[in-house]
């Protein structure tokens, strides 16, 4: 592979999502991939030991020998997976930055996906230099969130979980059955009525800790253009600048942040 392994700035960074497990090498420096990333869809049922073969694979495809960041799509506490709403049940307790050192031979921090695409959006992209709370909401198979305030993270908010009520049938859920993709798919919602649905919850969301910047990312930002210009929400609101990459280059930021000294 012609890509320069020695670079300091190079870490690998790989996230885990609810239907797709991607990783790609990151310079550092510039807060870009090197190269072309890796999709390997998630294992189904996503246990422990499946995910574990696809974080061997993507190591090994990029024939890395180095840290590793990881981006996962619940709860972690100290690389130990607390919640893992759209993945299998098996993964509760785990000691998942073990796990993935174990399988991929290189030290690796684990985080949650949304505060991984949340810090490099708030270091690279759409929240760079923004002052007080930025918010960056993750739209896939579920709702992520990755707070900050003054740049600085408050890990695994997990507001996806919020509690609202269903209009059409008058049942209290969690948002993300109701504002994800998913639930746009799964709902067969035309992008106008998903939309409404979705300003609903970034109005709620507003209520409640007032943010400067309310950062849209996950795979929903590829059709931006079909869902932002019908958004009410009373903040400032923007398409994470990195794309759907933004998960890959932040779980690379947070393990040289974290085990880059050690």
């Amino acid at each position: 592979m012609p890509i320069a392994k020695n670079n300091p700035n190079l870490l690998l960074g790989i996230d885990i999502g609810g239907t797709g497990i991607k990783g790609g090498l990151v310079d550092l420096s510039k807060g870009v991939l090197v190269g072309e990333r890796v999709r390997i869809d998630t294992p189904q049922p996503a246990t422990p030991a499946a995910i574990g073969d696809v974080l061997s694979a993507i190591t090994k495809h990029f024939q890395w020998n180095g840290l590793i960041g990881c981006g996962f799509p619940g709860v972690v506490n100290q690389g130990r997976i607390m919640a893992a709403a759209n993945l299998d049940e098996t993964l509760l307790g785990v000691d998942f930055a073990r796990l993935a050192q174990e399988r991929t031979g290189c030290p690796t921090w684990v985080l949650n996906d949304a505060d991984a695409a949340g810090l490099a959006e708030v270091t690279f992209g759409a929240g760079k230099g923004r002052r007080g709370t930025v918010l960056l909401i993750t739209v896939g198979t579920g709702l992520g969130c990755g707070f900050f305030y003054n740049g600085q993270l408050v890990p695994s908010t997990e507001l996806g979980h919020l509690k609202m009520k269903d209009k059409d049938t008058g049942k209290i859920c969690d948002a993300e059955e109701l504002a994800s993709d998913r639930a746009r798919q799964e709902h067969d919602l035309s992008w106008k009525q998903w939309a409404k649905r979705f300003d609903r919850y970034l109005k709620y969301i507003q209520k409640l800790f007032w943010p400067e910047l309310i950062i849209i990312g996950g795979g929903a930002v590829k059709k931006g253009e079909k869902f932002m210009p019908l958004l009410t929400v009373p903040c400032a609101t923007a398409l994470a600048a990195l794309g759907n990459n933004a998960g890959i280059i932040g779980a690379a930021l947070a393990a040289k942040n974290n085990l880059g000294k050690k």
